[in-house]
């Protein structure tokens, strides 16, 4: 692979133990990894990207999404619905998807992240009509070029057993804990440098049994994989898990083995003080969504003081038909709204909410030895910002200028040292042909 070397950049965002910020360095790439950084680096014969005007920072970490929504967007029946409702609105949708539309759709998501700085994302495909399997999605990401945390999601139980999604996209669990098998064995990749991972996912409490979260534990364990799963997204989730299981969420995901630092819960909006605690110490993450919390009315996350107790949060995008965007850096600042609508002016700065999006995400993921900062010998998962545009005129700070003004779309995009997008626009595919395919999808399933 050849070396680039990216120059000149007004502002190098390290994220690094220093949190320092290098004014006019550059970085010198080598093999996709970082080999330098710093003031006036030479590289004779490398590929030289200008960042004269730009803001450089690690690539953002998504690190909850439902890819296959993207061709869901704006459906008028779960616009102003709340979880459940808005759930059963979808699903019959969601049931004439084809593994063709599990592809477009999870390529549409994947590019919308690309524009938006993301490097890496994570996928919570938990129902496969049709033939559909989660090949289909990580085929998708390697055309695109990102990487990939897939996980294997699954739901289990149906209306007809009391469960919330049609008995039509429901498994077999025993059919389930093969294909986890299967798919890891397949696609799953324990390299530094790796650019698809795979974990285990049920959906949630009231969309799997009891003994097949703790299935899923025990298998994912066994095969040095990570764990996720939603859990207490608003009230009407604190309210089943009391009436069916007899405890809050936290104490139903301690007693199944869903705590750990190989486990990562999305959204986490009503942790009450002991749960934020026992996170804390057991080292879970969590995939705070805060657009899609916003959209659904579920309130908003104690992030505050999950940062302050030592829990791992990292950002999610959530699915396309719950947010209905995948504009991640977008969501920094969404984040840091709301944390200072909950607690005050003060609560959280721009360059917090920057850091969550990035080393906070990598954390949540496994990944921070490797990513979510720009320091020798890790990977290179690069976004540059372009300070000059039309978003960021005036601004006095840099850095704190991408999260509270913009601009939102990145300029360019390095992962594992390969450029996907240039100057603002995607090179691994094309952006007019891809909404063409995907707006032929959205026809098929309206009609």
């Amino acid at each position: 692979m050849a070396k680039i070397l990216i120059r000149n950049a007004d502002r190098v965002v390290t994220m690094d133990g220093a949190r320092r910020e290098l004014a006019g360095a550059s970085i010198l790439i080598e093999g996709g990894a970082i080999a330098a950084i710093g003031p006036g680096l030479t590289a004779p014969g490398a590929e030289v990207i200008d960042a004269t005007g730009c803001v450089v920072t690690p690539g953002l970490v998504n690190t909850h999404h439902h890819l296959y929504q993207s061709l869901t967007r704006a459906v008028p029946g779960g616009q102003d619905a709340l979880l459940f409702g808005w759930l059963k609105t979808l699903y019959p949708i969601w049931a004439r998807y084809r593994p063709e539309d599990m592809r477009i759709s999870t390529q549409l998501g994947l590019a919308e992240l690309a524009l938006s700085g993301c490097t890496m994302s994570s996928d919570h495909l938990y129902l496969y009509p049709n033939g559909s399997r989660l090949d289909d999605t990580i085929h998708a990401a390697r055309e695109l070029g990102l990487r990939f945390h897939a996980t294997r999601g699954a739901m289990s139980i149906g209306e007809s057993k009391g469960g919330l999604p049609p008995d039509s996209l429901v498994e077999d669990e025993a059919a389930i804990l093969d294909d986890c098998i299967r798919v890891v064995d397949a696609f799953h990749d324990p390299s530094p440098q790796a650019m698809t991972r795979v974990a285990l996912a049920p959906c949630s409490p009231f969309s799997v049994s009891r003994e097949l979260m703790r299935d899923a534990a025990l298998l994912a364990r066994d095969k040095g994989v990570m764990l996720h799963t939603h859990l207490a997204e608003n009230d009407e989730d604190i309210a089943y898990s009391l009436a069916q299981f007899g405890c809050r969420p936290g104490q139903y995901a301690e007693e199944l083995g869903w705590t750990g630092a190989d486990v990562w819960h999305a959204h986490c909006v009503k942790l009450d003080a002991a749960e934020i605690s026992l996170f804390a110490h057991t080292r879970t993450g969590v995939a705070h969504c805060p657009c899609s919390n916003c959209r659904l009315g579920s309130g908003i996350a104690p992030v505050r003081a999950m940062r302050d107790a030592g829990v791992k949060v990292g950002l999610g995008v959530d699915g396309s038909a719950s947010n209905d965007a995948g504009d991640l850096i977008g969501e920094a600042r969404q984040l840091m709204l709301l944390q200072r609508v909950a607690n005050g002016a003060d609560a959280m700065s721009a360059r917090e909410a920057l850091e969550i999006a990035t080393l906070g995400g990598a954390s949540v993921l496994g990944r921070a030895a490797e990513l979510g900062s720009l320091e020798p010998g890790k990977r290179a998962d690069i976004a540059l910002w372009d300070l000059r545009a039309l978003q960021a005129a005036g601004s006095w700070d840099p850095v704190a200028a991408l999260v509270l003004c913009g601009p939102h779309r990145v300029r360019h995009l390095l992962v594992e040292g390969r450029q996907i997008v240039r100057d603002g626009q995607l090179i691994t595919l094309e952006e007019r042909a891809l909404a063409e395919r995907a707006r032929r999808a959205t026809a098929r399933l309206m009609a």
